[in-house]
């Protein structure tokens, strides 16, 4: 083997393990976890590239550093540099994306909340031939805005799949609250949820820069409507935000969510969450920067440029948020 293609050997056998990692059971998940960890500490020996990713996390979403942690994991073993960097604006993400192109990194991952308002700083970055990725939101938009790939879940199926859910449960009556106004895959999630969901559901914004806000907007949601059996919830620290709020009400409103964090593990374990969706952050955040890596050391384009590469949905409930706990305790899900 060269020098490349044994660096690329080395790295598919560590992005396997991770994978099995993510997906075994308790034993076979720590062994598998320790011998990825084996190979993940040597690094490639391919020439250093700069990379950033460029997010739209709001300040207190514990999802995005679950998102960073698999970059930086990536980066650490593709001997890259990471700049990371976050706005929940479209204005201020496309002035990440400028200053990333202006500083001439190698390689940019980034998330389309807003795909309209980030097309030109996009097109300019492909205009001085950097190559860019997608991850996590926008998935409708990818091909369009010229992206070599996408690393995400399709927010719709996700949402349809909540809604067979709850019906399952026999929920009646539920609110999907949305904390980032504007944001297209949060729409998605509520507008599939509505498509296949028997009962009654409607939409609750609230302002999730601000926590204390979230839980007082929900409680007096609940105290308004008592025919409120479901909260559905759009991400971790809010769904958590939520039991306050079902406590504060004097509601008997159960909680579900999508996406997880070490404590929304522990909620569903103690019985205050009922289930989760997972996109696995991880793994999108690990695969986008890994595939700028592909890019540069070998010519690859994951999914082949036609396809996204799909990361969810997966549901975590009681059954087997054991399994998930011990990766959630290293930061990994």
């Amino acid at each position: 083997m060269n020098r490349i293609s044994r660096s690329l050997f080395a790295a598919g056998c560590a992005a396997a393990l991770l994978l099995v990692t993510a997906c075994s059971s308790d034993s076979g998940g720590r062994r598998a976890q320790e011998e990825a960890e084996d190979l993940t500490a040597g690094q490639a020996d391919t020439p250093r590239i700069r990379v950033a990713m460029i997010t739209h996390g709001g300040r207190g979403d514990t999802f995005w550093d679950i998102v960073r942690k698999g970059a930086e994991d990536a980066a650490s073993k593709d001997n890259a540099e990471l700049i990371y960097s976050s706005d929940p604006s479209a204005a201020g993400q496309a002035s990440l994306i400028d200053n990333a192109v202006d500083q001439g990194v190698d390689g940019i991952a980034l998330t389309m909340a807003n795909p309209e308002a980030l097309a030109d700083a996009i097109a300019a970055a492909e205009d001085a031939g950097i190559p860019v990725v997608g991850l996590n939101s926008g998935l409708p938009a990818w091909q369009d805005a010229g992206l070599l790939s996408y690393f995400g879940q399709d927010e719709g199926v996700a949402g349809r799949a909540f809604g067979e859910r709850l019906n399952e449960l026999g929920a009646q009556h539920t609110v999907c609250v949305i904390h980032e106004q504007g944001n297209i895959s949060q729409e998605q999630r509520c507008g599939g949820l509505d498509e296949t969901f028997e009962g009654e559901s409607e939409i609750l914004y609230v302002d999730g820069a601000d926590l204390p806000a979230v839980r007082s907007t929900i409680e007096a949601k609940l105290r308004q409507d008592g025919s409120i059996d479901y909260v559905a919830a759009l991400g971790a620290p809010y769904a958590l935000a939520a039991v306050d709020s079902v406590s504060g009400a004097g509601s008997d409103a159960d909680i579900a969510t999508f996406d997880l964090n070490p404590e929304l593990v522990t909620a569903i374990e103690a019985g205050d969450i009922e289930f989760a969706v997972d996109q696995q952050p991880y793994l999108q955040g690990y695969l986008a920067i890994d595939a700028l890596w592909l890019y540069h050391a070998n010519g690859n384009v994951s999914g082949g440029g036609t396809a996204p590469v799909l990361t969810g949905p997966a549901f975590v409930d009681a059954e087997n948020v054991a399994t998930v706990a011990e990766f959630a305790a290293n930061g990994t899900r």
